[in-house]
């Protein structure tokens, strides 16, 4: 279960929240998560669910206990096509995460970490294998249909 580990050890992990630096923070607070094919099988959606939640309170207490004074999110999604779970911190509110496409923000995890769980590719795909939506939409001669993706989101902030 080595996904536990790791999923507890990002509460641990350095933490930097800038709100006039947004970059740094996604640098610094954005974490990419895997597992093995037998791993993956050997997991369930609520000790997947509650390892996240512990994460989220852990590092609740890390910026309050500072003071720490504005909004802070901490969020999870499933990332599709590097067949990951990733998580990150932002001192942002859960409508303004810094994503580039379109998301939904939930209070529900159990749909993006079953999504992860059932998804058979454990190997992530590297950046330069990527199809970019510019290249598809020129090879088809249609656009690609945007669909958003899911973001659970926990408030650790100060304030909402």
């Amino acid at each position: 279960m080595v996904l536990l580990t790791w999923i507890a050890e990002v509460a641990a992990e350095p933490l930097v929240l800038e709100p006039a630096d947004r970059r740094v923070e996604w640098e610094t607070n954005t974490w990419s998560l895997s597992t093995a094919d037998e791993d993956r099988r050997s997991l369930s959606v609520a000790a997947v669910v509650a390892a996240f939640e512990r994460t989220a309170a852990a590092i609740r207490e890390r910026i309050r206990d500072p003071g720490f004074p504005g909004v802070a999110t901490f969020y999870v999604w499933h990332d599709e096509q590097g067949g990951q779970l990733r998580c990150s911190t932002g001192s942002v509110p859960p409508d303004a995460l810094p994503f580039s496409g379109a998301y939904v923000a939930s209070d529900d995890l159990g749909p993006v970490v079953e999504s992860f769980l059932a998804d058979c590719q454990s190997n992530p795909i590297a950046w330069s294998d990527l199809d970019d939506v510019q290249s598809a939409s020129v090879k088809t001669g249609t656009e690609p249909e945007i669909v958003p993706f899911g973001v659970w989101v926990a408030s650790v902030g100060a304030s909402r």
